[in-house]
């Protein structure tokens, strides 16, 4: 193969595994090993769950850590990044499972995986650091929500069809069910939740607490056959084997439809991915490579479907257990994978015990723990702008969906945005030529704008959102100057919307037998208007680098 091809390709795809095996040797082999044992066995009731929450059956999710954990961990750009399902997905897949059906979520995720591996490609993965915080706070807290919500049947024990979507009309189904009340599914379910919640941390290493509270769960079930929802009377069980291949069912007609949800898992599995690989950064002190990361998230969530798995991401909770189980490269996750085939192989009979409840309790404890809930209690400190973004986002979750959600907060951060760009750029007329204290005469001297000159100093941005105050500079005097001097020494950027003012303003002054001075542009506005030809324009002799050379050019065109 030509070694150049293979070069190019490595400036775009080159994983972590590969720069992680230079001096790897025995010790963190075997730390490798025996932490991607630790969380294996942590994934499989959150992999459970999780699948059973968003409205697929357990082994969904099972594959989906099996598969995709061992994509994201081979292919990745984080050294000790877990992938699998999450909780936060759980709201999107179970609406598109609801509103497409099952077909319809294997080619949401498929699309939303190539989405991810183009967001990888053209680099975007350094843009999501800069989403706003408040709207993740927003929307991890509605999902949060959403998810204990959905937990309520199973937790109760209550009777009734599969809960619906639509957040008001799953209040309405949940409240008519209480009636059916169950007293032993609550009472399963409070003991798994309060073990899960008490449970000392200085033995959640060796055994994890999710951990704990399935098996004794199971084993209350299976020895006492208490008559309990089990993933056995529910699902028939987890089937013991691989998952077959098979190719997903799709129409060109339903594609079009499934763009936004698609784009939804796309968005919320980059962002969740790129804060899981950033908090991990933080423990390890290692930094790792978003795009590379973005495109193995991507390949993993083409891949899974064609086994009937569900959206995947990476998982804070489990890579932070990765690193706390002493991982030190992608082999951990690697050692993840195949752990969870393994107990698929050989322990599946025994996961139609399981209890409903115990899941539910774990889901509620998930929920509490992904939420910031602290920050309700100080919005009174935030920014105002930053309190209703995180607000209207939390509630449009909650109360619509995540896309709507997003799409609203995304459209406040950036009306807010632009609000206060505007409001930290200034055109105002400038007062060079008054004689301030410390000024000698021969600074007066120099500094003094000649009768008919008008100085205008710029700060900031100029871009659309203050293209108005520009337009605005000759309305605001009587008497039109015969030179204005525009001083844009501290104008940092500009867009085309203040380009064409700048044009338009020439063009005016130019009518009517005036002139225009540019005085001191930095690098980005000199270049863009060198660029599109406006120094050409208005004459290069008319952009100086300084006001002493601004007020000499205006009195050589007053002929002074």
């Amino acid at each position: 193969m030509d070694n150049s091809f293979l070069v190019s390709v490595s400036k775009y795809f080159r994983p972590r595994l590969i720069d992680a095996m230079r001096g790897y040797n025995k010790a963190r082999f075997s730390t490798d090993v025996t932490a991607g044992i630790t969380v294996g066995i942590v994934a499989l009731p959150l992999a459970i769950a999780f699948a059973i929450a968003s409205g697929a059956k357990p082994e969904a999710g099972i594959f989906t850590a099996i598969i995709a954990g061992f994509i994201i961990s081979a292919l990745g750009g984080s050294r000790v990044q877990i992938g699998g399902p999450t909780g936060a997905f759980i709201v999107i897949v179970f609406g598109i499972i609801a509103q497409y059906g099952y077909a319809n979520l294997l080619i949401c995720t498929i699309m939303a995986g190539v989405m991810l591996i183009l967001m990888g490609a053209f680099k975007l993965g350094n843009l999501l650091k800069y989403f706003p915080r408040p709207l993740i706070i927003g929307f991890t807290n509605g999902i949060a929500v959403l998810i204990a919500l959905s937990e309520i049947k199973d937790f109760l024990g209550l009777k009734t069809e599969a809960l619906p979507a639509e957040f008001f009309h799953k209040l309405t189904v949940l409240w008519h069910a209480l009636p059916s009340f169950d007293l032993l599914t609550f009472a399963m379910a409070s003991f798994s939740a309060l073990l899960i919640w008490f449970y000392p941390k200085a033995w959640s290493a060796r055994f994890p607490s999710p951990i704990v509270a399935l098996v004794l769960g199971t084993s209350i079930v299976a020895l006492f056959n208490l008559p309990l929802e089990t993933i056995g009377t529910r699902f028939g069980g987890i089937p013991q084997g691989l998952p077959d291949f098979t190719m997903p069912e799709f129409s060109i007609g339903a594609i079009r439809h499934l763009i936004m949800p698609a784009f939804t898992i796309a968005l919320l599995g980059a962002i969740e991915s790129i804060l899981s690989a950033a908090v991990a950064d933080g423990m390890i002190d290692d930094k790792h490579d978003p795009n590379q990361e973005l495109m193995a998230q991507g390949i993993a969530n083409i891949v899974t479907p064609f086994f009937g798995g569900i959206p995947a991401t990476g998982a804070i909770a489990r890579t932070a257990t990765n690193v706390r189980s002493g991982a030190s490269s992608p082999i951990s996750g690697i050692v993840h994978a195949f752990t969870l085939l393994l107990i698929v192989l050989i322990a599946a009979p025994l996961a139609q015990y399981i209890p409903l409840a115990s899941l539910a309790a774990i889901l509620l404890i998930v929920s509490i723990n992904m939420g910031e809930w602290e920050v309700f209690k100080r919005l009174k400190g935030y920014p105002r702008h930053d309190a209703v973004v995180l607000l209207v986002t939390f509630l449009f979750t909650v109360i619509f969906d995540l896309t709507v959600a997003v799409e609203v907060g995304l459209l406040l951060a950036a009306i807010f945005f632009i609000r206060n760009m505007t409001e930290l750029s200034h055109v105002q007329l400038s007062e060079e030529h008054t004689a301030m204290p410390n000024d000698g005469e021969a600074t007066l001297a120099r500094k003094m704008a000649p009768p008919g000159v008008l100085i205008y100093r710029l700060y900031g941005a100029l871009f659309f959102g203050v293209a108005d105050k520009l337009e605005s500079v000759l309305q605001q005097q009587h008497a039109e100057p015969e030179v204005l001097v525009l001083n844009m020494s501290e104008v940092i950027s500009m867009d085309a919307s203040a380009l064409h003012v700048l044009e338009d303003l020439y063009n005016k002054l130019k009518k009517r037998g005036k002139h225009l001075i540019l005085c001191g542009p930095h690098t980005q506005p000199y270049f863009l208007m060198h660029q599109a030809g406006l120094f050409e324009k208005i004459g290069k002799e008319n952009v100086v680098a300084n006001l002493d050379d601004a007020l000499k050019r205006a009195r050589v065109v007053l002929g002074q």
